[in-house]
């Protein structure tokens, strides 16, 4: 039997309420931002570049044509003047009232923080943190993105993003902190990814908890799991479910 969108909202905000909650994201959460994401339709992904945009953010490539991968990076991964939207600013409000005890996120904009979340864990990095590859001296977005060609330190070393590329690994210290903290949630919101993207969506086999609420414009992986499954904007969403007391 078909549940209408309000029923299902409210059954949300029962579970919210509950508190124990812990939200894992990914590029869906900051398009309404004005941020693309790599999949959809309209995503980076599905745009001509001369390299295939998957190749530029390797590790190989950045290393052997670091000068291409920073026009790519500076042109298409850096937002600085981005906002937060309804749905970051739902779940730092979550957080702050006790009920959300982690945000996981595979973005590296930042702006779960910039929205007030504290407990934010990065599985990518963050844009926002740059550092000499020889002397480790830190740099900030706008050093790198004012920058002519490749950003470089006073050391002479290369400046490059604290963002995991492909072929890196994930920080483990990042990712055994996420896996303690889906596995030690009742509920898990699972919010603007379409969960293809590995090592970090095979976080989900960790939760043991009760409730798995998918957010996400098309079909993933955890559907079949989901108690709740939502296809409208993650925003839309989470304000709807903020106005229910």
């Amino acid at each position: 039997m078909k549940v209408d969108y309000q029923t299902k909202i409210e059954y949300f905000a029962k579970l919210l309420s509950q508190g124990n909650v812990v939200f894992f994201g990914g590029a869906g959460v900051s398009t309404e931002s004005g941020i693309p994401d790599f999949r959809s339709q309209n995503g980076l992904y599905n745009e001509e570049y001369a390299y295939p945009p998957e190749q530029i953010v390797s590790h190989t490539f950045f290393k052997n044509n670091t000068s291409a991968f920073y026009r790519f990076y500076k042109d298409k991964m850096l937002f600085p003047k981005a906002s937060p939207n309804a749905c970051h600013k739902a779940l730092a409000k979550l957080e702050e009232e006790g009920k959300l005890t982690a945000v996981i996120t595979q973005n590296i904009d930042g702006l779960h923080q910039r929205a007030g979340s504290m407990n934010v864990l990065e599985l990518h990095g963050s844009v926002w943190r740059n550092f000499c590859m020889r002397c480790k001296k830190g740099y900030s977005l706008d050093y790198v993105k004012n920058a002519f060609d490749v950003p470089q330190c006073d050391c002479g070393g290369i400046v490059k993003p604290d963002v995991v590329l492909y072929e890196e690994s994930l920080d483990n210290g990042v990712v055994m902190r996420a896996v303690d903290e889906i596995s030690g949630a009742n509920t898990l919101i699972v919010g603007g990814t379409s969960l293809v993207v590995y090592p970090a969506s095979g976080l989900l086999r960790y939760f043991r908890g009760s409730h798995i609420v998918v957010i996400n414009r098309t079909p993933t992986s955890a559907d079949d799991r989901a108690e709740l499954l939502f296809t409208e904007d993650i925003g839309q969403v989470f304000q709807d479910v903020m106005k229910i007391d």
